[in-house]
Parts: C-alpha cells; structure tokens; sequence
C-alpha cells in the first residue's frame, strides 16, 4: 500500500504543479486523496461519506433511491435520525461548496461580515460577471466595467483574501461555466447565490440556487436546511439528430411543466437517450430547469462527463466517479413523483417566448404564430452566447451555420453579438477560428460576462418602448429583462438557430425547409450544422484571472466607506416585538406575474447591489398595482396622493406604519436575488401575502424576517382590495404547520376573517421572531 500511495504522490505533485495529466489508474484513487478542484488542493472529493450515507438512508428508508436522493440524503448532517418525507420534512444538509456571483456576493460577503466569524468552513469563490455592461465590445467594455466597479471589485477581492475565498476576476467568465469547468463533479453538492447554479447538473451534481443568507449559513459551518425535494423524472429516448439540440429538450419540458410545475421538486434526466447528449448539452438543460421553478436539475453519471472531465483537467476525478460510479446513478426500480417521456428523434427545434420562457413553439410554427398574435416578424437582434449556451460545442454549431452563410456572400440581417462563457471558451474559439468566423458574418464579440441577458445592456438601435422582436440563446425573457423596454418581444432559442435566425432576419425562417438567397441570386438551404462537442486539441485557457486566498487571511484591512454609493455596511433588523400585526396597510395588490426582476430590477440597479438604502429604491417598480393597472404608481394611504412605490414605503415606514403586499401565483420566480426580501424588510413590509411562492424567494422572505404566508383558499385574493387594512393574528402561537388568521379591514367598517398557510418549521420561526436568519446565527453565538 505504502508503495501505491508513494507513486500516486508523485502524480498528485505532476498535477498540482500544473505539469501534463496523466491517466491515473483507478486502484490508485481509491487509495489516495483527489482534490475537490485544481484550486484547492488540500480539499478533497469525499465519495466514501457519501457512500456511508447513502447506506443508512437506503436501509432506513429500505426501497431503491434516485440520483437525485443518492446525492441529497448522501450529505444530510444526521443520516440515521434525518425524518426523510419527500416534498414535507426539512432537511439539514452539509454541501461540498459555495459559489457566489459579484452581484450577490455583496450583500452575501456583508452579512458574512456582520456574522462576526474569521473564515469561511467550506470552499467558497466570488465571480466577478454581472457588472459588465455590453456597449461596443469585449476588451472596451471590460476595462470600462474595471474602472466603473472598482469600489465593488476591491471589496470582494479584500473580503474573499480576508476570510478565506477565491476571487475571479472580471473578465474570467460566467459564474457557471467556471463552476463547471473547474469545480462541478459527479455527487457535488453545491450551492450557488444564482438562479442558475444547476448548470452544474450537467456534471452529475446537485447545484443549488439559493440567496445570500444561505450562503452565509453553508459558509459559516452551519447545517443548511432544503424542504426534502420531490423528484421528476424525465425519460429521455431515441438521439439528438439535425437541428434539434440541448437546448430543445428543456424549451420543451418547459412547455410541458410551465414556470411553476417544477417547484419544489428536482429534476432527473434519465433513459438510453442522455448518453446522445454531450456534457455541456446536459449543463444547458439543467441550468434553464430553474425557468419552470425546480430546486435543481440532475443527470446521471456516464461516459460524455468523464471525457468532459478529462478534458477539463480532471481525469483523477472521473477516475475516481468510475470506482463510486454505483451511487452517481438512479438505483433500478427508483420511484419518482412524476414521469415525462421525451423522445429524442421525435424532438424538433423549439423557440419560446415571447414574456416567458414556457411558452414553447416549433421553430416550423413560430412565424405565423406571431403574425395571428401581431408580434412583430423583423428580428432586430440575435444574441448567443450566456450561462446557457456559451460552451465550445455551442459556438461551433453557430460557427458552423455562418460558415455556411458566408460561403454563399450572406451576413445577418439582424444585428448579432456573442458572448463567450469563460475565458477559456474565448481563447479557445479565438484560437480554433470560430470567433472570427462569427465575425465575418456579422457578429460582435462582447465580454465574458452576463451581459444583456441579465440586462447589461446598453442597446441604441430602438427607442424604449418601440415594439420589436429579438432572439437568444439565453434562458429567461420576461418583460424588459434584456434591454428595459417592455415592448421588446425576446425569444430564447439554441445558438444555432438564433445564428439562421439572424441570417434570414425574420420570424418566418425555418432553416429545416426554407432556403436563402445567397450573392449569386441562387437559392441555397443551410444544412444542419455539426460541431465537436470538446476541441481537438487542449483548452486555451487564456489569461490567469484567479486570485487565490492567502493562508492567513487575519491582516487583510477590507474597506467600506461609510460616504460610499455603492457599499453599505448592514445594520441588524428589528426583533419581534412579542405582538400581532395589526392594521397594516397595503403597498400594493400585484396583478399578474411577479418575477424577482419585477421586485428588485437588475440593469442600471445591479451597481447598488451592496448598498441596501440605495437599492431599495427600486422596490417593486415593475410590478403592476390591480388598482390602476400601472406599474411604479401606488396610492398612498394616508395622503391618498398616487406616487412610486418606493418613495410610498419609505413614507409609511417614516411614520411608524406597518405595510403589507398581496400577490399572485408564483410570486418571486426568476433570479435568486435576496434584495427582493431584503428592500421590502429595509422599507418596513412585514407580510407577503400571495396565491403562491416561487422556492428561492419565499426562504429569502422567510431568513429576513418577513412573513411569507399563501391563501388557504386562494379565491381569497379577491376579498382583499388595496384601501384595505390588513391583521395577522394569533403570533404568540405561530407553529409549524397551524395556518394563522388574517383580519381584513375594509374602509367602510366591515371585517372578513381569512385563514393564511405557511411553511414554517421551528427554526425559521425562530428567525422569524429574531428578526432575521442572521440575527439568530448571532444569538446563538452568544449562547
């Protein structure tokens, strides 16, 4: 044995000094140590913990476990006396790590900061990809983007030195594609502080999207509770054949199961078709899973992720998977909440929107679908790229359809950018030509960052409120999130077809039967495009644009002016005071869809993501007052003036007054931002009533000290009108489980008495009355 160990040291010090990677025989990993990441070579991957949990559980529970359980029950904190009931009990779980993009890790690192704790327990990183804005291109924008956040970039490379975390630099890429070119794994358990963490499925993880105080509790050594998951499996037969792609298999589940049909559950890909699906294919999946709400998205264990694991540096780790492969895959005979069957060779190019990302046309029907609904058929811009859709074999696909445009002396119609997933992604498509032919057809090479998918996007060829059409290959297209005009009609689609899209320059195109006219006169039909799914040769991986964190963090001075704009130290909130809430008034009645975008709007207000005050003043701004029909105009019920919704809640909370909000179905679905509970707890709310919560917001409600509470009856929404006054009573015996009654009080005298449901459980009352998740952590402390 002591001879094994010696040789396998010498290929762990050959990969840790950055020298060739060999291929490391499985007999070797099972007795020796693999690091976690290339970053952390003293953080090990920890199969023999997940093998002995996933054994208690499975002889407890005693019937054969999902993919999704293996992974989940495999990293509880108590195995033998977790209550495990699928969709009701709450789970205490211990991930692997924590990832935090730089907009949320703000408010994130801030309340690490207040916590009081000298480092971080788990590996944890900060990228740095939400604050570029998209203007004239990639190297222009970025130094623009250095010189603009220089405050923000500072305080989370000083606070990530202080306290233990990795900071990538702007320019570095999109959180996801680093997370899964560096620090995804077969059975990780990871959690992001963005929507789209399960990106990271595509590798057989369990990647989480959840808020701030989340992170803080993974960070700070804390049992991380996760209401127990349903799981839906989704069968996948046949093979992925022409122009049907990765991304049509989710645009079509999204169809199927809507915005909210996931909540609460995970989703798991499994069947003989997954293994026609590269492994960034089945990333893209996962990751546009948090459009129909799911906790996260999963595949299987196989042969498509070793070989993107061994691409990627990794083959210790996917030798390792291959010795524990049993507990990366479903258990035959595994039961899920719900099956849907979808047949690969059946499957056709998909395109949806506009508004939403679940309503789902053939790419064959979309053109006289939007002429019947009067949507505009022009396609101002095409854009590819995002967390979505920005790896190699994505950018070869679209590569692979300009190539052909251009052979026949077309370029786009439309206007066409393209935004690389990482710096790796850029130098290596720079390298292979692929970006160049991108160019030449037409296309403008932006940032690796977000950019106009989350709305950093300075866009000047329409005026707002001009009706227009764009297509993507991002995940999400709610009104104004792209560009803040909400006449913008956006489509998300894959890479290749927004690329044939762009090409024609309408709607109407079907590259599957249509033909362009080329220079010459002649009519020509694109074929459907073919790309390698990893290059030929190694990785580019560009410029270094990590910084480690130093072993003795203790020095590190980090700087919050207390005159800055963009920076605000966080005081705690307000305890319970032991009493009812009664008389509240009512901010606003929300008519319709709600998204987190809605509530804390992204674009120009992602510069004041770490100063709560000035945040704030983008409460509820797009959300659409049922009084008149408008969105940002509230009347203010002790002037009876109409005025932004804002400046209403900081008059109420000005004058001592208590206010609540009433919402619709799945309120708060989209982004994870904790600035959607964060501004409304700031400015005073103290209820969010609704029919229904999306996942992620209502624990955001739930650890700021908000009461997040649904109709019993959601026929009930009707009963409250905004001049109304609000009472939740019977606090002093809030418990799991007991719904608590609302008073309304109507402006001609007249009481109705409702019932209101909750999720609480113990603990979350607990922060509750403590006035805050963080609150709590602190009382403890001091215990």
């Amino acid at each position: 044995v002591s001879f094994t160990l010696l040789i396998f040291s010498s290929f762990q010090h050959a990969l840790n000094s950055g020298l060739r990677r060999y291929h490391v025989a499985p007999i070797l990993c099972q007795r020796a140590k693999v690091a976690m990441s290339h970053f952390e070579p003293n953080e090990y991957v920890n199969y023999e913990k997940l093998e002995k949990n996933i054994n208690i559980v499975r002889k407890r529970l005693d019937r054969p476990l999902t993919l999704s359980e293996k992974i989940v029950y495999g990293h509880l904190d108590d195995p033998e006396k977790q209550e495990i009931e699928r969709g009701k009990t709450y789970l205490r779980l211990r991930p692997d790590r924590v990832a935090m993009q730089d907009a949320t890790a703000q408010m994130a690192m801030l309340q690490f900061i207040s916590s009081g704790l000298p480092k971080v327990a788990v590996p944890s990183t900060i990228h740095c990809d939400h604050l570029i804005e998209a203007q004239s291109g990639g190297e222009k924008d970025l130094r623009r983007a250095k010189d603009i956040n220089q405050e923000v970039y500072n305080f989370l490379a000083t606070a990530g030195a202080k306290y233990g975390v990795g900071f990538w630099k702007p320019g570095s890429g999109i959180i996801h594609q680093i997370i899964l070119e560096n620090y995804s794994y077969p059975g990780v358990m990871l959690i992001g502080t963005d929507s789209h963490t399960p990106n990271g499925g595509g590798l057989g993880g369990v990647c989480i999207g959840v808020g701030g105080a989340d992170a803080v509790d993974v960070m700070a050594g804390i049992p991380w509770e996760l209401k127990c998951p349903k799981v839906i499996g989704v069968k996948l037969t046949g093979k992925l054949s022409g122009w049907s792609s990765p991304k049509d298999v989710i645009l079509k589940v999204a169809g199927i199961l809507t915005v909210k049909g996931g909540t609460g559950a995970i989703i798991e890909y499994h069947g003989p078709g997954v293994d026609s699906i590269s492994c960034t294919g089945m990333a893209t999946i996962c990751n546009m899973g948090a459009e129909i709400g799911a906790t996260t998205s999963i595949f299987p264990y196989n042969a498509r992720m070793k070989k993107y694991l061994s691409k990627t540096g990794r083959a210790e780790i996917a030798a390792l998977a291959d010795e524990f492969q049993q507990h990366l895959v479903p258990d035959s005979g595994c039961q899920y909440d719900q099956v849907i069957e979808i047949n690969l060779s059946e499957l056709k190019p998909h395109i949806n929107g506009p508004f939403t990302p679940d309503l789902a046309h053939p790419v064959s029907d979309i053109g006289a679908v939007a002429e019947k609904e009067g949507w505009p058929i022009d396609i101002r811009v095409g854009l590819i790229g995002s967390c979505t859709n920005s790896s190699y074999e994505d950018m070869g696909r679209s590569a692979a359809v300009a190539k052909q445009a251009l052979a026949h002396g077309l370029k786009c119609k439309s206007k066409f950018t393209i935004t690389p997933g990482s710096e790796q992604i850029r130098a290596t498509i720079e390298r292979d030509g692929y970006a160049q032919i991108l160019r030449d057809v037409g296309g403008l090479v932006l940032a690796n960052a977000c950019g106009p998918c989350i709305g950093q996007w300075d866009r000047k060829d329409i005026k707002k409120g001009e009706k227009n059409t764009i297509v993507t290959s991002y995940n999400r297209n709610f009104t104004g999130r792209n560009d803040a005009n909400p006449e913008t009609h956006a489509f998300v689609t894959s890479p290749e077809i927004v690329t044939a899209l762009s090409i024609a320059g309408t709607l109407k195109f079907n590259p599957e039967t249509d033909y362009l006219t080329g220079a010459d006169g002649k009519k020509f039909k694109l074929e459907a495009p073919d790309a390698d799914e990893l290059p030929k040769l190694e990785f580019d991986p560009g410029q270094d644009t990590y910084q480690y964190p130093p072993k003795d963090g203790s020095g590190q001075h980090v700087d919050v002016s207390p005159t800055s704009q963009r920076l605000q130290l966080l005081e705690p909130f307000d305890k319970w005071d032991g009493k009812d809430l009664e008389d509240m008034l009512i901010l606003i009645k929300v008519k319709g869809k709600c998204t987190t975008d809605h509530i804390s709007a992204a674009g120009p207000w992602l510069k004041f993501r770490g100063h709560l005050d000035n945040i704030s003043n983008n409460l509820l701004i797009g959300a659409i007052n049922i009084e008149n029909g408008k969105a940002n105009s509230v009347r203010n019920a002790l002037t009876q003036e109409f005025g932004p919704v804002p400046d209403t809640a900081r008059y109420y909370k000005k004058m001592g007054v208590k206010w609540a909000v009433i919402g619709d179905e799945n309120y708060g679905e989209g982004s994870s931002r904790e600035h959607a509970a964060l501004e409304p707890r700031h400015l005073g709310g103290r209820v969010i009533i609704t029919k229904s919560f999306a996942r992620i917001h209502e624990t955001n409600l739930k650890k700021q000290g908000l009461l997040p509470l649904t109709f019993a009856d959601p026929a009930d929404y009707n009963k409250i009108h905004p001049v109304d006054k609000l009472s939740i009573v019977g606090l002093a015996d809030f418990a799991p489980g007991k719904p608590l009654k609302c008073i309304i009080k109507h402006p001609n005298g007249s009481q109705e008495t409702i019932m209101l449901n909750h999720t609480f459980n113990e603990s979350q009352i607990e922060w509750f009355q403590a006035g805050s998740a963080l609150n709590r952590m602190k009382e403890l402390q001091q215990k």
